[in-house]
């Protein structure tokens, strides 16, 4: 009986497969807070615009949010069987809650002097919104993409109980095998993907707001 919490002999010669694994997960990282991110945006802005909305969007996603991810993709597969479908609308519905509220928090969060003064100066409702509410609300929205795609990232993995899974493949494999190396590489990599994706997003924020102050990374 081999010991060895690492085989790296094992990492080496499943390189490929690994890598495989990895592009995987960022596909349905990627498309999935994409897709969320098209949906999510609008309901946002919409609901911001129009307050009596806000209470049912909020909460219609809320419920998605809080139905347990197991339970979600065990349901889904009866419809959708064991495909990228399925773990995508899994995957979607989580980012939702995370992507509307932290848009609506950083509209919410734009002076109203700033607001009367655009509007005294003769913007449009629709101008003052494209060209000086999003503007300043972008902080507010990249930390919503921020936390959706690092929860996304994770979410990821559990995504292989319906024969996807990226990384989680490895560590559902070294589980059903009591394979510490393959559970390992799976989880490290995710972790490592979570914090490339999410200073790659502060990194797009600081693009974005050149004229921000700059500020440590949270």
């Amino acid at each position: 009986m081999n010991d060895e919490l690492v085989r790296w002999s094992w990492i080496t010669d499943h390189l490929d497969d690994i890598g495989a694994a990895t592009v995987e997960h960022l596909k349905l990282t990627l498309l999935a807070v994409v897709i969320g991110f098209v949906i999510a945006f609008p309901l946002a802005v919409y609901a911001f615009r129009h307050r009596r909305f806000a209470p049912p969007i909020v909460f219609v996603a809320g419920l998605l949010y809080t139905i347990p991810s197991l339970a979600l993709f065990a349901f889904l597969v009866a419809y959708t069987g064991l495909s990228t479908t399925t773990a995508e609308v899994g995957l979607v519905s989580y980012t939702l809650l995370i992507i509307i509220r932290n848009t609506m928090a950083g509209l919410d969060g734009v002076p109203s002097d700033v607001k009367e003064a655009a509007t005294g100066m003769g913007y449009t409702p629709r101008q003052l919104l494209w060209k000086v509410e999003l503007p300043l609300a972008v902080p507010g929205i990249v930390a919503g993409l921020r936390i959706a795609t690092v929860t996304t990232i994770g979410l990821v993995t559990v995504t292989a109980f319906v024969g996807q899974g990226g990384l989680g493949i490895l560590i559902l494999e070294g589980l059903q095998r009591f394979f510490s190396t393959s559970i390992i590489v799976g989880a490290v990599l995710s972790m490592l993907l979570a914090i490339c994706a999410d200073r790659l997003l502060i990194f797009l924020e600081g693009r974005l707001t050149p004229w921000s102050k700059k500020r440590a990374p949270a």
